[in-house]
């Protein structure tokens, strides 16, 4: 892959494809315009990470279309090395393309998961939820694909078979006839089959005892209720409901710059231009980049400290961990210990690493412990030590 030059080649373009394999960038005209007019707005240079901040606040603030896709162009190399690596290490049917349509339509999720309270690398921040989502997405696949649709009906939670429906498009009503109905045949269409994967379809009898016991019930557990069904009736809304699970665990992904059915644009070219420039002067102010640079500094040496504090065997095992990139159990031979003392050994320095950070964040930033915010420091812990190791060498 050639690396991008430039704020604005970095912020504009996309990931091209032929079939399975990179094959250039696409630039698109209307964010490499919104990109210029902001560097022109702009007194002094800034560097890449400031403008995703930058961005990100932008969306954050103004729900702005243009300032997503300028983000999703920014996380672009992330996304495709993340795939790239993915697909190389683990044996999966998805293609380098696939899993990287996977990751990148999630970029609005990212953000919304995204803090630069505790972290302002967004790229790092990217790169494990990027992994998180492609392995749930394949998760997913697989699990749908070697179940058949009666097995599927099965393994899925109520929570799950709502939101399918929903975004099938069917409106209250419809919803609470297709999940009673589907209450009904898990209720009675259960035994050792519900263990095989590939669950046959139901025989007449049972779809009778199916229908007759949803017309039992719907009087009492519809708010609404309708009339009474035949067993057809209820085989195609559960069978409707399976599909509904099936697009909504697993929907196709279409490329961003992949073009219309009614002409030839894409996605990017309908985009809304609907920056307002004027947020530009808020942002850069010389006070909040101090302030955020200050802070910055302030945890880099509180988690350096931290860190050289550490015995010589734990600054080995996170040498070979985060800068070899070794596994646990290469790790162990290396260092002539056992995997499981690798294991509790990672584990034990960030937890340590950890409260450190978090007793940092209360007394500095005045941020509470809560559940939440030790979990969001936790994934920002990860980033940290991630980029450290990988740009510097701790001393």
């Amino acid at each position: 892959m050639q690396p991008r030059q430039g704020i604005v080649e970095i912020f504009s373009t996309f990931v091209q494809f032929d079939v399975d394999q990179f094959s250039g960038w696409a630039t698109d005209a209307k964010l490499r315009r919104s990109m210029k007019v902001c560097l022109e707005e702009s007194s002094t240079e800034k560097s890449d990470t400031f403008w995703a901040l930058y961005w990100y606040k932008v969306w954050q603030t103004q729900s702005s279309a243009v300032a997503l896709a300028h983000i999703s162009a920014y996380l672009q190399e992330v996304c495709y090395w993340t795939s790239r690596k993915f697909t190389l290490n683990f044996p999966t049917q998805s293609s380098v393309a696939d899993c990287f349509q996977m990751a990148i339509a999630n970029t609005n999720k990212i953000l919304k998961n995204f803090n630069p309270q505790y972290s302002s690398h967004l790229k790092a921040y990217a790169q494990l939820t990027f992994e998180s989502i492609i392995k749930d997405a394949l998760r997913l696949q697989r699990e749908a694909d070697i179940c058949s649709d009666w097995a599927l009906l099965h393994k899925l939670s109520r929570k799950r078979l709502v939101q399918s429906l929903q975004n099938a498009g069917l409106n209250a009503e419809s919803i609470e006839s297709y999940v009673l109905a589907w209450e009904c045949f898990k209720e009675l269409y259960t035994g050792d089959n519900t263990k095989i994967r590939q669950l046959p379809k139901p025989d007449a009898r049972t779809w009778e005892a199916i229908s007759n016991l949803y017309n039992a019930e719907r009087l009492s557990r519809l708010s609404s209720p309708t009339a009474a069904v035949n067993q057809q009736t209820i085989e195609t809304w559960v069978l409707s409901a399976a599909k509904a699970a099936r697009t909504f665990l697993y929907p196709k992904f279409v490329s961003a710059d992949a073009p219309l059915k009614e002409d030839d644009r894409n996605l990017l070219d309908i985009l809304p231009v609907d920056l307002q420039t004027s947020l530009l002067t808020e942002i850069i102010e010389q006070e909040e980049a101090v302030n955020m640079r200050s802070q910055q500094t302030q945890l880099n040496q509180v988690l350096y400290k931290a860190i050289a504090a550490l015995d010589a065997e734990s600054q080995k095992v996170l040498q070979a961990y985060y800068v070899q990139q070794l596994t646990q159990q290469e790790i162990a031979a290396q260092l002539e210990i056992k995997q499981y003392t690798v294991s509790r050994r990672l584990s034990s320095i960030k937890k340590s690493l950890l409260l450190t950070l978090t007793q940092w964040s209360q007394n500095t930033l005045h941020i509470s412990p809560k559940s939440d915010v030790v979990d969001a420091i936790n994934t920002s812990l990860e980033e940290w030590l991630k980029v450290q190791y990988s740009h510097t060498q701790l001393q």
